[in-house]
């Protein structure tokens, strides 16, 4: 029997009327809580998202402790790499790191389609399970987007700089359209088969795009979003996009068929609406403020607030992911002074 659905993330991701702002923060499944430490000690990042009840365990902990709008799928930006062929070790410490890493048109080539039923089926049923039992809040499901897929398939791993992955684009520029085309299709069928699962809503995280000025994402990466988010529109489920440094592609992502515009903590929200980002906008506090006392947490919540608030459209959330070191206590109490102190200007 699903339960019935707290719709308030929903309705305002689709530009409508809502009670009060509603608020889910990035990274909010696992690490700041001590619940999610404990499993950890246990557990590698990989081992959890393969049991789906451990799996929507940790993606349904922040929704009953925080309160907020929305669950995200707890789980990586790589997880269907492998089903492509790519060699993923998550290195505690470094991050994602790929034994083979991308180097030729002929490398690009060999790379596989996934096949979500077959290759990712832990991820459906964690999906299935969250959203028939467990939540009463919409899921958000998610996938990385070509450019930062592309850039961990083409360093082999983190990059500072990603001077590589730019070497390659402009060197290659036919293995990195087939990279992208590929790239471009296992996104979609990787987001459709959550979509079919049951996620309600999806955010692509193009977390390192920023690395690019405006006229080369346009040129080598806009083409394979529009893509993108044009099939998955079929589906009728809000789409949010998200980068970090990203702040001058903003109006970029505000052309592209998708619902939501997530902002990172450089670009004012008054300044995005005035420079022209006119769809639902997600952010935006420094995730760096959370560990500063309550009366500067609540100023900036508040202004921020103010200017979200200044049309329909707005979910409030943090400008990037959050840190490890920040109290959970401190998100529950912003969760609840964003409900209720949007309710009160909302009704006014």
């Amino acid at each position: 029997m699903t339960k019935p659905i707290n719709e308030t993330f929903l309705k305002a991701a689709r530009g409508e009327k809502t009670d009060h702002v509603p608020v889910w923060y990035m990274r909010q499944a696992g690490r700041s809580q001590p619940e999610y430490r404990e499993i950890k000690e246990k557990y590698s990042l990989f081992e959890i998202t393969h049991q789906p009840e451990l799996c929507a365990y940790v993606t349904r902990l922040p929704v009953e402790q925080y309160n907020v709008d929305a669950a995200i799928l707890y789980k990586d930006i790589m997880t269907p790499l492998p089903a492509m062929g790519m060699e993923v070790e998550i290195k505690s410490g470094i991050g994602p790191v790929i034994d083979n890493p991308i180097q030729s048109l002929a490398d690009v080539e060999k790379l596989g389609e996934i096949h979500p039923e077959e290759d990712v089926p832990y991820v459906l049923d964690t999906i299935k399970l969250l959203t028939t039992e467990q939540l009463n809040v919409p899921l958000i499901g998610f996938s990385g987007a070509p450019f930062t897929l592309a850039s961990y398939m083409i360093e082999g791993g983190p990059s500072k700089n990603y001077n590589k992955t730019k070497a390659f684009m402009y060197a290659e520029p036919k293995a990195w359209f087939a990279l992208m085309e590929k790239l471009g299709d296992m996104i979609i069928t990787y987001v459709k088969s959550q979509i079919n699962a049951g996620a309600k809503a999806i955010q692509i995280f193009d977390s390192w795009v920023g690395a690019l000025n405006v006229e080369d994402y346009r040129y080598f990466i806009k083409p394979v979003m529009n893509r993108i988010f044009a099939s998955l529109k079929e589906e009728n489920v809000p789409l949010i996009m998200f980068g970090v440094g990203a702040s001058h592609l903003a109006l970029e992502w505000n052309d592209l068929p998708l619902d939501v515009v997530g902002l990172d903590w450089r670009l004012p929200i008054s300044q995005a609406r005035e420079m022209g980002v006119n769809k639902t906008v997600q952010g935006n506090l420094d995730p760096a403020v959370l560990l500063a006392p309550w009366e500067v947490i609540e100023e900036k919540t508040k202004a921020i607030l103010d200017q979200g608030m200044a049309q329909n459209g707005y979910i409030f959330n943090l400008g990037h992911g959050v840190f490890p070191s920040v109290k959970p206590e401190t998100l529950k109490r912003l969760a609840s002074f964003i409900h209720e102190y949007s309710a009160s200007k909302l009704s006014r």
